[in-house]
Order: C-alpha cells, then structure tokens, then sequence
C-alpha cells in the first residue's frame, strides 16, 4: 500500500544530506514524496560570494546577485530530486538562518497549508536537537502543528543533518529507525553533487567521503551494509 510522505526541510540540501536514500526508496515503493523547502536557503548570508558576512545591509546589485543564487539554488534541488524522483517540491522565502525573527505562527500557518493539500501520513523533518537554529525550529513548528491541527499524519521521523546536527553539544541524535541504502547510496551522491556550493572537500561531513562514512557509521550500528538513521518521535495506530 502507498503511502504520502512530506519531507519538510529548512534549506535545499538537508533533504539529500539527511534522507536522500531513503527518498528514492519511497519512489520505489510506490510512495508519493513532497519535499517543502521552507527558507530561502541563502540571503542570511548577505554576500554575493556565497560566504557569510556580518555586514546587514546589501546594496541593490548585490540583492539582484543574490535573487539569482536563490533561483540556482532552486534549480539545484530541482536536479537533485530529479535523481532521487521526486517531482512535486515546494519553495518558500523565509530568511536563512533566521528563522527565529519569524513569528511561529507564520511558520505553523505554512505547514498547516502543506498539511492540508498534500494530506501525509508520514512525515520527516530535522532533528529537534540540531546546532542549527533553522532545523530546530522546523522540527518544533512541524510537532506543534501536527498536535493542533487535524491530519492524516500517523508518524513522524526526525533525521540527522551532516555538518549539523552531530556537531551539537550535547549530541542528542538517538535513532531508533534504520534504513538499508546499499543499493541507493550512489544515486544519494548524485544528488548531493548537484548542489555545487554546498558540498565540500573532505574531510567535511558534506563531502562524497562524508556522506560515505555516515551511512557505513549507522551501517555498522543497524546490522547493515549502509543505512540511514531516523528517530521516530512520535506514531499513531
């Protein structure tokens, strides 16, 4: 039996990085995969040469410049769930890296939206104790309007974000739900590549080796060759 599935993400990248595997398993399952996108994934940045810059003001050339990097970057995820096959991924324009100067009702008022029209049974999201402000607070948004709205939604699964969440402090990433991605982990490094001002050289967690070692690491930790890792937060039967 098919199932919905909603992958709802801060910025283009944490859905190949946390879960690129298994999404091209739920294709193959049958499954229907929406991927939501919920920041801009660059502007807190405020710099043309894809590195941050404690400088807030941005000239006009410099906001044009950066428009056009939202528009590759949406074309980069684009290319990437292309890889994975996912066709239906849904871009918002919330600040990057600044979701806390965003109302939460605002955010809770977009997932109630997705909720509504795609109506999921299962959903994956960051993980709630992420470095990152941005995957904390999307974990949180996603929790808090599943338990006030109704929904079809009958799981919910966190993942772990390399270069993100296991350099928190303390490490909180307890997964307890393990997928076997042997035969996807080539396309998931596909799909990585295409986000050319992401990825990184090793030894960064968000190179091909990175990406590599992390699902042999929950390989080793699950009985499996390679896999994914997830903590499922909460089910309903």
């Amino acid at each position: 039996m098919s199932v919905n599935v909603l992958i709802i993400v801060a910025h283009p990248d944490d859905e190949v990085l946390g879960m690129g595997g298994t999404i091209l398993k739920h294709f193959k399952k049958g499954d229907s995969v929406t991927i939501a996108y919920l920041t801009t994934g660059i502007t807190s940045r405020r710099s043309t040469d894809f590195k941050n810059s404690t400088n807030y003001s941005s000239s006009n050339k410099e906001k044009l410049e950066m428009g056009k990097q939202i528009k590759k970057l949406c074309e980069d995820a684009r290319a990437a769930c292309k890889i994975l096959k996912v066709k239906d991924n849904i871009f918002f324009n919330l600040p990057d890296n600044e979701m806390d100067t965003v109302s939460p009702s605002k955010i809770k008022k977009i997932i109630k939206k997705i909720l509504k029209e795609k109506k999921p049974e299962r959903i994956y999201t960051s993980h709630y104790g992420d470095l990152n402000v941005d995957h904390r607070i999307v974990c949180d948004s996603v929790l808090a309007t599943c338990e006030s709205v109704k929904s079809n939604v009958n799981e919910i699964f966190c993942f772990e974000i390399l270069s993100s969440t296991e350099w928190a402090f303390p490490y909180t990433f307890r997964p307890n739900y393990f997928v076997d991605i042997k035969n996807e982990i080539s396309e998931k490094i596909q799909a990585m590549k295409c986000y050319k001002n992401e990825i990184r050289k090793f030894p960064h967690p968000r190179s091909v080796e990175g990406i590599k070692n992390a699902s042999l690491r929950w390989g080793t930790v699950s009985g499996l060759k390679c896999a994914e890792a997830f903590e499922l937060i909460k089910k309903f039967d």
